[in-house]
């Protein structure tokens, strides 16, 4: 067994998509970023990357690389997801919580878990919790977004 933690935040601004957990959200800013800005699935890649020791999301998709400009999240989290089985491991479990002052994300948590077992693991294997900053810091003001997340992997057992 395995277990990592990856955090990413992102500036919100006019002009740009709320994509969380793959889920577009109704809003007037989004998240700047060169792939989507989708913080939490950049978080959960980076959880992922940590519990294998191949470092973090910027070194397998640079945001100086063009061909991640406005990339979808949830196809770099598959892209995670083949390289963790490479080094013989599987995804078990997610815990993942969103610090955003507004909107509430309650609405869209469901569609987040299933739009993230792309991981092949069950919704129910997805912990996505939202949190508010309450008025403090960067957050707090409307400024940006901030996203945590613990995944624990297990080595694949090979065939018999």
């Amino acid at each position: 067994m395995r277990i990592g933690f990856g955090y990413d935040s992102h500036r919100l601004v006019e002009g740009r998509k709320l994509i969380l957990g793959g889920v577009e959200i109704p809003y007037e800013k989004g998240l700047l970023g060169h792939s989507d800005g989708d913080a939490l699935t950049h978080a959960i890649i980076d959880a992922m990357l940590g519990a294998i020791g191949l470092g973090d999301i910027g070194k397998h998709f640079p945001d100086t690389d063009p061909a991640f400009k406005d990339a979808d999240s949830i196809e770099l989290l598959k892209q995670t997801v083949e390289r963790v089985r490479g080094e013989g491991y599987e995804v078990e479990w997610v815990d993942s919580t969103v610090v955003i002052e507004e909107p509430k994300l309650a609405p869209y948590i469901e569609k987040m878990r299933e739009k993230l077992a792309v991981l092949d693991i069950r919704p129910g294997d997805i912990s996505v919790k939202a949190k508010r900053n309450e008025g403090m810091g960067f957050i707090g003001r409307g400024e940006g977004v901030a996203a945590f997340a613990v995944c624990q992997l297990r080595k694949i057992e090979p065939a018999l």
